[in-house]
């Protein structure tokens, strides 16, 4: 078959078939209602064929790749393929069938042609509350059903109107209905801009033009991989890391990773990984699976495409019943705070046989802020969330990062002004961390502060995060990132709360976000005191940890680093 194509025609319609899914991306952004979505971008588009094969996808949030493909096909399987016609949408969020915690809602439309089947528009989207026991739908919560309403895949669209009793029956069980309801049009829309750029293509190209360039893209994304895969070396690689505790005891969640990389492709073990909990700290397969995919798909080349022809080599062992694989009826709204911690434990597994290519320990948690009430002035309820960010891991040669999202967590800041615009709610500070980066001969990137205060209404307030009991690893003798904090200010009182917890908040009181710094990677005194005295001067670190830490001695007079003072300091390190 290659021989008979068109190079050139090859990389029009697979680019073409991406820019399907990033217009899909765009319309459901400019649609959508919530600041989570029309903002914070999080959600992710995609498109599959006839075969249920997913071809090209949005690059909008990379965790959301292992639930696209486990959760479109089992879910267009399960309802029928024969009962879906034009104009048709499913709405699923079941988290046992391929899916992720009830926040993340897929809905998906068939596209044919002619009265043929030529594939599916599917987009995801985290919407901001689908009922349960919080507000924002996250909490720490010991089943599923305390969690929201769990959606089986049933039509939410039938030949192009609104099944109004399934979304009444939806919006009957959410706080944020006006939202919510803007939010499921907004995917609608989507998948509807998706189709119509589905249809032009096959206007220009044929049907059967484009089922063979199709199966083209697979095969070539196949060889590729392969191909990538070969380069990586040979061996057993492994590494156990800890959640500080589950949100009802303190006992640590024990995650193990085994990667084999062999001749006929890497395999995920995750065998050593603990049972599944009746707390906020479980992981779907779908999750899990995105974590392997994603780390996989990093080490890579970056121009690769990513379709069923890369995902097809991702081979994972995650026993049902572990907080890896868990099952009905276990809690699943913390499954990102373990998910993201099993990609940055792959990472740590990789890095003697990959050092250069591979991260110190980043924030490593989705670390959400959750938060609702009644709106003193419009009397309405309202629901808010957002995820803060935190050090990323420094790299060989490469400073981490500051206050970024880490791994395949790519949602963006939620503007201060919009935030309080929107929401009766006060951002008071939003800045660094000074000191709190992993020192390293290149340094963990710094952990941010962000204070939310409520001067007019009461709130129930949720943190579901991590990290307060040990900040990221370092690498060759980095340090660690230093830990989250997690803070309820009352006045001049401050009281420290756990990584897991719903608070009752007053008028007045403020929740404080400290987040995690980022690991560092070689030893700290052997970092350029150049780079040093750059840190202290923007205020990223202060003289004293320049000089405790680091070994430079900068003259606070002229702002220089003390080269004498500095080789001789360094000699007694």
């Amino acid at each position: 078959m290659a021989d008979l194509l068109d190079p050139i025609r090859f990389e029009v319609i697979r680019n073409s078939l991406t820019e399907a899914t990033e217009e899909m991306a765009v319309a459901l952004r400019r649609s959508a209602y919530s600041t989570n979505i029309k903002t914070r971008q999080d959600f992710s588009c995609a498109y599959f064929d006839r075969d249920l094969r997913i071809i090209a996808q949005a690059f909008t949030q990379p965790v959301h790749l292992g639930s696209f493909v486990e959760l479109v096909p089992r879910a267009v399987r399960s309802f029928g393929i024969d009962r879906l016609d034009r104009g048709d949408m499913l709405v699923t969020n079941d988290p046992y069938s391929g899916g992720v915690h009830l926040n993340d809602i897929t809905v998906i439309a068939p596209v044919h042609n002619d009265g043929h089947l030529v594939g599916y528009m599917a987009n995801l989207a985290h919407h901001v509350d689908v009922g349960g026991g919080a507000p924002a739908s996250v909490g720490a919560f010991q089943e599923v059903f305390q969690e929201g309403v769990i959606i089986p895949p049933v039509r939410l669209m039938e030949r192009g109107s609104i099944v109004d009793d399934v979304m009444a029956l939806i919006l009957g069980q959410i706080r944020s209905k006006r939202e919510t309801s803007g939010d499921f049009r907004a995917q609608i829309a989507a998948n509807i801009a998706g189709i119509k750029r589905l249809d032009e293509l096959i206007l220009r190209i044929g049907r059967e033009e484009l089922h063979k360039y199709v199966d083209a893209i697979v095969e070539y994304t196949r060889r590729r991989t392969k191909i990538e895969l070969d380069r990586l070396p040979v061996g057993e690689y492994s590494a156990i890391g800890f959640l500080d505790n589950d949100g009802f005891t303190a006992e640590r969640v024990r995650l193990e990773v085994k990667i084999s990389i062999g001749n006929d492709g890497v395999l995920f073990d995750l065998n050593g990984c603990d049972p599944q909990r009746r707390a906020p700290v479980n992981s779907t397969f779908a999750q899990t699976f995105s974590a392997c995919a994603y780390a996989l798909r990093s080490l890579l080349d970056r121009d690769l495409p990513v379709n069923h022809g890369f995902y097809e080599f991702v081979k994972i062992e995650a026993p049902a019943g572990t907080v890896v694989n868990c099952i009905s009826p276990a809690p699943v709204v913390g499954g990102w705070e373990t998910q993201v911690r099993v990609n940055d434990l792959i990472f740590k597994a990789l890095a003697p046989a990959l050092p250069g290519e591979v991260p110190a320990g980043t924030k490593a948690m989705q670390c959400h802020a959750g938060f609702g009430g009644i709106d003193p002035k419009s009397g309405e309820y309202f629901c808010f969330l957002e995820t803060i960010a935190g050090g990323y891991g420094a790299r060989d040669g490469l400073d981490g990062p500051d206050a970024v999202q880490s791994h395949g967590q790519n949602t963006e800041n939620a503007p201060v002004e919009e935030t309080e615009f929107n929401y009766p709610v006060r951002i008071t500070r939003y800045e660094l961390l000074p000191d709190s980066e992993g020192a390293g001969k290149t340094r963990g990137g710094l952990g941010l502060r962000r204070d939310y205060l409520f001067p007019e209404s009461a709130v129930t307030f949720t943190i579901l995060a991590d990290r307060e009991k040990e900040g990221p690893w370092g690498l060759f003798e980095g340090y660690p990132g230093r830990k989250a904090r997690y803070v309820l200010i009352d006045g001049m009182t401050e009281l420290e709360l756990g990584s897991k917890v719903t608070v009752e908040l007053d008028p007045g009181q403020i929740i404080s976000y400290r987040t995690c710094g980022g690991g560092g990677y070689g030893k700290p005194e052997d970092r350029d005191p150049n780079l040093v005295l750059l840190d202290v001067c923007q205020e990223k670190i202060s003289l004293d940890r320049a000089r405790d830490i680091y070994g430079v001695i900068i003259d606070p007079d002229n702002g220089s680093v003390d080269q004498t003072k500095t080789a001789k300091l360094r000699q007694c390190m």
